[in-house]
This record gives structure tokens, C-alpha cells and sequence, in this order.
């Protein structure tokens, strides 16, 4: 038994309320604290994902008792490869300036910290838990984190809040009636008692139900189309800090937990071959691909551009899922790694953007590359990545994605995938174009300049990742996402 597993949750939930405490006195402080608590969480995280990587999972009975009675923390590779890159972005997150990440200074008795902290607690917990109704509980504790830190916009931030927490709840809702009738049908709610179950009662509609409704209460989570209608405006008037959070890790949780569940509970053969939940998953992430990038080429406003591109960026995870086939699951796991450094990277822009001009607007920004030239090479970086291009990480998902289609004998899905990488670059180019060729024409341009070190560091270091992702990435699939395609698909 490995303390591992707890640690990754605990630690983040200790640095929040330490982050609450010290921000009653020096609200200056909570952010080195959450900074502290966060790099140790990451620690942690590194330090599992290379035991487990050629080793036996880790696991951690919680109080002692044993599963499937008690509460067991489990990390495998996917969960320590989801942990890594939790914990990655949300140090980069609380790291970044409380002026441009959260649009002001936090004051004495405002936990924004210490929210950001219980996100991430959440967050990580989803990865470790082993317990079906636990994985529950650490839904609603990011779920709740998430409301709250959305409402620190301002007023039409607290309007979306409020939608996001009428649809998450809906979500919520239904996970947990699907988690109900498993319990009623197996006795158990853990993971892996359950998988072991489930083939003898696997005809029973109550399972097909129970695989439907969590299906789409954790495709609310993950803002998979059409249940994505709360993430637009969520991400677009949240905090940047905490929309690149949101973007690069939070949905990221709902998609881990729909990988989890439907391959490593219910079974690739329940989901892929006796029901049309992977189908639909396909079909459905095919349709936000094409919505969310023709969507985003109509916006005018910068956050709510990449907001919609995060749609579309789901949709392509949601159609590696559902091919169900080896190579497509890779591309779609690589994807949210990559997806996750590149919109928290385009996130932390946006906040330097406006923290310097007070601009939002595309159209005003024409010119900015000669003002700002660190911040929008990195802005260029992220942006080919999004569209696909090599020597950048986004190709590379893209390219297996394209694979495991070809693989599937699913073609027209593959054209989807393709053409949806010229519409990105529709508006990516066009942006880079303004941007880097366009004169300035915005008097608030006139005194701009690059920002600290504080928002350029993360920036470039996430730009640099995604040169290294493409480099790395042979390396990334054979240690790690390979291994955990192939035991998920196993038998299909």
C-alpha cells in the first residue's frame, strides 16, 4: 500500500485552507502558499507516474479498510498521466499574477487561492479515485470550486456561473442515478469489483441505463457537444487564470472519468459493440469539432474565440474515445495533454493582453506583435499548434486521431478531422496575420509594452512544451499511452 495516491489530493486540499487562513491576515501570502502546495502536488504526481509506468499500480485503502467495502485510491499510468498534467497547469495557474490572472488583487477574506486549490483538489481526486461514488463527491467539490471561481468575472461571469451550476448539477444528477443502479445491480461500488461483476449481469437494462446516464451527466463535465452550452460563457467571462484552468484541466476530468468508466468499468464490448454509446461519442465529437470551429471563426472577442475552439478541441478527444480502437484512443489521451498546454498557454495570453491594453477585441489588436513580440511568438506557437501544424504537439494527436480513424474504417470521420484543421486555421492565421503584419490602429496600443516575467514565464515555458511534446512524443506513447490503450481495449 503506497501513501501516493491520498497524497495527491490531500496536499492541494491542505495548501487551500492554509491559503484561506493566511489570506485573512496576508492575502499577499495565499498565493505562495497555494504555489507551495501545488508544486508539491506535482512532485507527488512525477513521482507515482515513473513507479507505476513499469510497475504495478499503486493503491491506498482509506482507513484501513479494504475494497471493496472500504474507499481505495488507485494510480495507474492514465491517472498518473492526468495527475501530471493537473497538477503542471494548476502551478502554472496559481502561479501567475493575481492582477492578470484574476483580474485583481485579492483582498483580506477573499479565498480565491484556496478555491483555485479546492479545484484542484477535485480535480485530482477524480484521477485517484477508485470508488464510484467517491469519484462523485470529488465531481461536486470541483464542481462547487468552479462556480465560485467563475463568478469572480463580475456580473455576466455570476450569470454564467449560475447556468454552469443549473447544467452541473443536472450532470451530477445523472452520474449519480447511473452510479444508483449499478450499486442496486452489483452490491458494490468499486471500480474494480464492479468490472468484475458486471459480465454476469451485463445483459440487464438497468446496466444499459446505468451506462447511459453517466455517460452523459460526465459529458456535461467535459462540455462534450451538445451538452457544451455552458462553457462558452463560463470560460469567457471567467478570470484568465481560471479559464485556463477550466479549458486545460477541468473538462479534461469529465473526459478522463467517460474513459474510466465506459472502457475500465462497463467494458469496451458493453459500450462499443452492444450499445451506441461509443457511436454516439463519435458522431457527437465529430459535430463539435465542425460547430465549435465554425463558431469560433464568427467571434470577434478573444476569450470567447478560444472558448469556442475548446469545443471543438473536446470534440476531437470525444471522437478518439469513441472509435474505441487502440491508435484513436492514443491520439485522444495525447490530445488532452497537449490541448491542456496549449489553451492554458492562450489563456495566459489573453490575461497578458488585457492586463497591459484593456483590449478584448480581435479587431483592436492589429499591430500588437511589434508591442509585445515574446508574448504573441508564443501566442504563434500555440496557434499553429492548435491548427496542427509540425514541429508542434498538435500534430501529433491530430495525426493519430486521423490514424485511428483510417484504422476503423471510418473515413468520413478522418475528413472531419482534417477539414476541421483548415478551419482552425481560418481564424488562427487570420489573428496571426492582424497581429504580426497589421499596423496599429488602437491608441491604447500606443504605450503597450511586453509583460513581466511573471506572465511571459509560463507563457514561454508552455510554448516550448509544446516543441517538446512533438519531440518527446514517441517516447510519451510507448511508455505510456499505448500500454493503457491497449489493457483498455483489451478482448475488442
Amino acid at each position: 500500500m503506497s501513501a501516493l495516491p491520498v497524497l495527491l489530493p490531500v496536499i492541494p486540499l491542505i495548501a487551500g485552507v492554509l491559503a484561506v487562513l493566511v489570506g485573512l491576515y496576508r492575502p499577499a501570502a495565499a498565493q505562495a502558499v497555494a504555489t507551495l502546495g501545488m508544486a508539491g502536488a506535482l512532485g507527488v504526481a512525477l513521482t507515482a507516474l515513473a513507479q507505476v509506468i513499469d510497475g504495478a499500480p499503486l493503491r491506498h485503502e482509506v482507513g484501513g479498510w479494504p475494497p471493496p467495502i472500504g474507499i481505495e485510491y488507485v494510480l495507474d499510468p492514465l491517472s498518473g498521466f492526468l495527475a501530471t498534467i493537473i497538477a503542471g497547469i494548476g502551478l502554472l495557474a496559481v502561479l501567475y499574477p493575481a492582477k492578470a490572472g484574476l483580474g485583481f488583487v485579492p483582498k483580506a477574506g477573499l479565498p480565491a487561492y484556496g478555491l483555485m486549490c479546492l479545484l484542484l483538489t477535485g480535480l485530482l481526486g477524480v484521477v485517484v479515485s477508485g470508488d464510484l461514488f467517491h469519484l462523485f463527491v470529488f465531481l461536486e467539490i470541483y464542481a462547487i470550486s468552479t462556480y465560485a471561481l467563475v463568478a469572480l468575472g463580475g456580473d455576466r461571469a455570476i450569470f454564467a456561473s449560475f447556468r454552469y451550476l443549473l447544467l452541473g448539477t443536472a450532470g451530477s444528477g445523472l452520474y449519480l442515478l447511473g452510479v444508483g443502479f449499478i450499486y442496486f445491480t452489483t452490491g458494490s461500488l468499486n471500480m474494480a469489483d464492479v468490472a468484475g461483476l458486471l459480465p454476469a449481469v451485463a445483459d440487464s437494462p438497468t446496466i444499459a441505463a446505468a451506462a447511459a446516464l453517466i455517460t452523459v451527466g460526465l459529458g456535461v463535465k467535459m462540455a462534450l457537444f451538445p451538452l457544451h452550452v455552458w462553457l462558452p460563457d463560463a470560460h469567457t467571462n471567467a478570470p484568465p487564470a481560471i479559464a485556463a484552468l477550466l479549458a486545460a484541466v477541468q473538462v479534461k476530468a469529465g473526459a478522463y472519468a467517460i474513459i474510466r468508466i465506459n472502457y475500465g468499468v462497463f467494458g469496451p464490448g458493453l459500450v462499443a459493440d452492444e450499445l451506441p454509446i461509443a457511436e454516439l461519442l463519435t458522431w457527437f465529437g465529430a459535430a463539435g469539432i465542425l460547430v465549435g470551429s465554425v463558431m469560433a471563426i464568427l467571434q470577434t472577442d478573444f476569450k470567447r474565440l478560444l472558448a469556442y475552439s475548446t469545443v471543438a478541441q473536446l470534440g476531437y478527444i470525444g471522437v478518439g474515445i469513441g472509435l474505441a480502437n487502440p491508435i484513436a484512443l492514443i491520439g485522444a489521451l495525447l490530445h488532452i495533454l497537449n490541448h491542456a498546454v496549449m489553451k492554458s498557454g492562450l489563456f495566459f495570453i489573453a490575461g497578458g493582453i488585457y492586463s497591459q491594453t484593456k483590449i478584448k477585441e480581435i479587431p483592436r489588436m492589429s499591430g500588437l506583435g511589434r508591442k509585445m513580440p515574446l508574448l504573441m511568438s508564443g501566442f504563434a506557437i500555440a496557434a499553429v499548434s492548435m491548427v496542427g501544424l509540425p514541429p508542434t504537439a498538435g500534430f501529433i494527436s491530430k495525426f493519430y486521431l486521423v490514424l485511428g480513424a483510417i484504422e476503423g474504417g471510418r473515413w468520413p470521420i478522418a475528413v472531419i478531422i482534417v477539414g476541421s484543421s483548415l478551419l482552425t486555421a481560418v481564424y488562427f492565421v487570420r489573428l496571426i496575420e492582424r497581429i504580426f503584419t497589421g499596423k496599429v490602429t488602437d491608441p491604447k496600443l500606443e504605450d503597450a509594452h511586453e509583460p513581466g516575467p511573471r506572465i511571459l514565464g509560463p507563457v514561454m515555458l508552455l510554448a516550448v512544451g509544446l516543441l517538446v511534446i512533438f519531440l518527446a512524443n514517441v517516447w510519451i506513447v510507448d511508455a505510456i499511452l499505448a500500454p493503457v490503450a491497449d489493457a483498455l481495449l483489451a478482448g475488442r
